[in-house]
């Protein structure tokens, strides 16, 4: 997502390289160019005029500092703006209710159902909270049992009525259900339906009206572009919902919906969905957003995703053998499926600083670490304790378990030697700042 825009924006940036000082003539050139880069990214054209008359105002208003070029502060005042623009600080979801009710709607297709079923194991794995998922989507054949697939995976119950097609009924019978069962939260699913089929959205109203939610979330595929931003005006004014969810915004996307929706509806960006996986989604931090489309990356995601996998138990135990020179491929193979946990691999790797912009055309397969898995799956308890013991015969031995050659058995070799080698001078480097602290 944004690599085009990114790009783009840094193109235009460079029109002030060199240059003394911002001027109007110059700032002029930018904003040009980076209006146009919003246009085409499907800002909405309001948005991208008062955007760039914004920046134009804050930059000519502004002088440079002695430590910062001209390009150097027009990318920090695009940033501030860009962040301001998207809702300037996260918003969290309403959960104060006993239960609290969360109500979806949004467009057929904009993946209301997967959404439900991923903030259902958000709220159960980091907010300890016992949800129920309601299956109010009475007209798709299979949303119901989609949602029950996704219940059992997620081990979430799953609130239904057979042959029962009101939805209003369901979600009223679903909250009683809640309240003899101990659910903090129920989240109902509902049917996806167009903003102008006026007896769906009367429905929706409706339902709205009878369970009286803590939280409407309107849920919108953001490759729709500046459709979406569309649709969302229009049920905001039905429903005047609470939050957007903004779905696949891991596919071949502009953006631009991400960047207009909250200067049209005036609602924040609650949570963005990441990938097909039930873990792939995250909190909207706007100020992150405007990291990533400006090729900052995104290190303060990138660090909690890493705390979530986090077991301080674990690292204890990997530090006291590190320290004793004792690292082996059964603490590698650990460390492997500790980042496996963390996500799509390729996303990771842009959320660094450059990164981004260097793995543009690199395609990393979430498989990336299958042919190592089966190099050391071929290693014997013994050889994985030792590695300093695998000689010629044992890697041919493993070479041919794992269907990999000797050379790639010999690679992995030297990557793991790197990185116990890594491992210990930055234990060491800490070792010798303390001990200069004290």
């Amino acid at each position: 997502m944004f690599e085009s825009l990114s790009e783009r924006l840094e193109r235009s940036f460079k029109i002030l390289k060199g240059q003394g000082k911002i001027t109007e003539i110059n700032v002029a050139e930018t904003l040009k160019d980076v209006r146009k880069a919003l246009l085409d990214a499907d800002v909405n054209y309001k948005t991208a005029k008062t955007f760039t008359e914004t920046v134009k105002e804050k930059a000519l208003g502004q002088d440079v500092l002695n430590s910062l070029k001209p390009n150097q502060l027009m990318v920090k005042i695009v940033h501030d703006e860009l962040a301001e623009l998207m809702g300037g600080t996260s918003v969290d979801i309403n959960l104060k209710g006993n239960p609290a009710v969360i109500l979806m709607s949004g467009l057929q297709g904009s993946g209301k159902t997967t959404f439900s079923g991923k903030l259902a194991n958000m709220l159960k794995t980091k907010k300890a909270k016992r949800p129920l998922l309601v299956a109010g989507d009475v007209y798709r054949p299979a949303a119901i049992e989609q949602l029950k697939v996704l219940g059992e995976q997620l081990n979430i119950p799953v609130y239904s009525e057979e042959g029962n097609k009101n939805p209003i009924k369901i979600a009223e019978n679903a909250i009683k259900y809640a309240k003899q069962n101990q659910n903090d939260v129920v989240i109902v699913d509902t049917a996806g339906r167009l903003a102008v089929d006026e007896e769906m959205m009367n429905e929706i109203e409706a339902i709205k009206k009878a369970v009286n939610p803590h939280e409407i979330l309107f849920v919108v595929d953001a490759m729709t572009g500046q459709d979406a931003v569309n649709t969302a005006k229009e049920f905001n004014d039905r429903l005047d919902f609470d939050g957007v969810v903004l779905t696949k915004l891991d596919g071949d996307t502009r953006g631009g919906a991400a960047l207009s929706i909250r200067s049209v509806v005036n609602k924040p960006i609650k949570f963005v969905g990441t990938g097909e996986k039930m873990d792939a989604l995250d909190v909207f931090h706007p100020s992150r957003m405007a990291d990533r489309i400006l090729g900052m990356g995104d290190i303060v995601s990138l660090v909690e995703r890493a705390q979530e996998q986090y077991d301080e138990e674990e690292a204890r135990r990997l530090q006291s053998k590190i320290a004793k020179n004792q690292f082996d491929f059964n603490d590698f193979i650990s460390q492997i499926q500790q980042i496996k946990k963390m996500g799509n691999i390729k996303e990771l790797a842009s959320m660094i600083p450059g990164m981004g912009k260097a793995l543009k055309d690199v395609e990393i397969d979430d498989d990336a670490f299958k042919g190592i898995e089966a190099i050391i799956y071929s290693m014997t308890p013994y050889e994985r304790s030792n590695p300093s013991a695998l000689n010629g015969s044992r890697k041919q031995r493993i070479a041919t378990g794992s269907g990999t050659t000797v050379a790639e058995v010999n690679r992995l070799l030297k990557q793991f030697e790197q990185t116990s080698k890594m491992m210990r001078a930055t234990m060491n480097k800490g070792k010798m700042k303390m001990g200069k602290r004290r």
